[in-house]
């Protein structure tokens, strides 16, 4: 993934940036305390990818003093996770702002243009496994990638997922998301040659323990090549897979 960093040098390399201009921008301050929170400005330089709210827990009022901040340092694009309901109608009133209430993710600004190196799919369950997955597609869709979305493909008709095999076959990383008993991540990691990020989801009955049973049934995946995050957390599984789809060789 190229960094700010690497396009700073890349710049003074070709001419369209001064050393003295490129030396004023990596000076600029890592973070900006605003009293209640310190907004690390420096996660695009060092990750490629640049903070992200957690919404949860949040007031309103916090959030749209964290999203100014970060404007004002030159963030136009910003995403919050999390976000409830409520809580966006007090952002709403900027046109540059967008809600995705299945996600809970509130975006300003829009969405790039894919650059990543390939697809990334995403595949559910169920149907009550959509908000899970949805929250791990837009933040793939906020990091440059191109997504797809196979919904609603569990292993209790296995014939729906069967009938997807040229997406799956062709993704550079897929995404399980599955509550129950976390079969579909085992499944899709015995059929696809890329890898498969598995995200258990709270969605089950009493002994599902809300989403642990789906949580240790993916840990001990027989399929290789899956690997699992938290439950329920689609966010963190976007950002592998877009990390992922966008490995370039380091030289």
């Amino acid at each position: 993934m190229k960094t700010e960093v690497k396009e700073i040098l890349e710049d003074v390399q070709s001419g369209a940036l001064s050393v003295d201009d490129a030396l004023l921008k990596l000076k600029m301050s890592p973070y900006e305390d605003i009293g209640y929170a310190k907004i690390d400005m420096h996660r695009k330089i060092r990750n490629g990818f640049p903070e992200v709210i957690y919404g949860a827990g949040k007031t309103p009022e916090q959030i749209k003093g964290i999203v100014e901040a970060m404007q004002k340092k030159g963030q136009n694009r910003i995403l919050i996770t999390r976000l409830s309901e409520e809580a966006s109608r007090h952002l709403a009133g900027d046109s540059r702002f967008h809600y995705y209430p299945d996600a809970r993710i509130g975006l300003y600004g829009d969405m790039p243009e894919p650059d990543g190196l390939g697809r990334i799919v995403i595949a559910t369950g169920g149907t009550s496994d959509i908000p899970v997955a949805e929250e791990a597609a837009l933040t793939a869709e906020y990091s440059g990638n191109e997504v797809v979305r196979l919904y609603d493909v569990g292993v209790a008709g296995l014939h729906r997922l069967l009938s997807h095999m040229d997406e799956i076959m062709n993704a550079s990383v897929i995404i399980a998301a599955a509550g129950m008993e976390g079969a579909l991540a085992s499944v899709i990691g015995g059929l696809a040659d890329c890898p498969v990020i598995a995200v258990p989801t709270s969605v089950g009955y009493g002994s599902s323990f809300n989403g642990l049973s789906a949580l240790l049934s993916m840990l001990n995946s027989c399929a290789s090549g899956v690997s699992v995050v938290n439950i329920d957390n689609g966010y963190g599984a976007g950002y592998m897979a877009g990390m992922i789809n966008h490995m370039e060789v380091k030289k």
